[in-house]
């Protein structure tokens, strides 16, 4: 059985038992192609990233309206800022998966200010305050938060001139790509429409459409505003 029937699996059993038992079942946090693969089963899971836009997000199976995951959002601030190095995303994972932690326990890590935020698991938070004291070679502090409302409403929506709303024609002109290179994303498997993986780039990708971009980010396909007179059309989308 490979990793991907593995997960099939694991998805059903969860969903089996919260039927079962009348109890929730939460996954650890799925990238994009793992949600992708969820969805394609059609079972009934809510997905939570501790904020909307999240990519990481856990499944849970069988949660009622109103149910809270087992998410936590840590703040890690530089305990001085006038020594702080300049920490990037990549800083912060790598200090994280230094303590031995399994990626799969570990969400989003949103940067502001120099700071990240940092979504996990309720069982993980913990250690991770405990033994977390050092980000490149920053000294950090780490204490539960909450995501800044700037993030969580975050994002900066732009207005782009494009040939057509299909999705390789917005990812280029998003990122400032040749529509060859847009397309090819796709056909590589890094593109994921509403957390489904998207291997056709002429795909013509609906209003409020959220598209991730493995290695480049996210942004919300907010519509079309009009037609230009070279026959073009000028639409607007949210990047994050």
């Amino acid at each position: 059985m490979d990793d991907r029937e593995q997960l099939r699996k694991r998805f059903s059993e969860l969903a089996s038992r919260a039927e079962r038992t009348g109890i929730p079942q939460e996954t650890k946090f799925l990238n994009m192609a793992e949600q992708s693969e969820l969805l394609s089963l059609g079972l009934d899971a809510a997905l939570f990233g501790g904020y909307d836009g999240a990519e990481r997000r856990i499944a849970v199976f069988g949660a009622d309206e109103g149910f809270k995951p087992g998410i936590a959002v840590l703040r890690i601030a530089p305990a001085s800022r006038k020594f702080a190095d300049d920490l990037t995303h990549r800083d912060f994972l790598g200090s994280l998966m230094a303590l031995g932690i399994n990626r799969e326990v570990l969400g989003d890590i949103v940067i502001k200010d120099g700071e990240g935020y940092l979504i996990c698991l309720e069982s993980i938070a913990p250690f991770v305050i405990e033994n977390l004291k050092e980000v490149k070679r920053t000294s950090v502090n780490c204490a539960y938060s909450s995501v800044p409302d700037e993030i969580v409403s975050g994002g900066e929506e732009k207005s782009l001139v494009v040939a057509s709303e299909r999705l390789d024609a917005l990812i280029a002109a998003v990122y400032d790509l040749p529509r060859e290179e847009a397309k090819a994303l796709s056909e590589k498997g890094l593109v994921f429409v509403n957390a489904r993986l998207a291997q056709k780039g002429g795909a013509v990708i609906p209003e409020g459409s959220v598209v991730s971009v493995r290695g480049k980010g996210r942004f919300v396909y907010l519509g079309l505003e009009r037609e230009t007179k070279k026959g073009k059309m000028r639409v607007r989308v949210k990047v994050y």
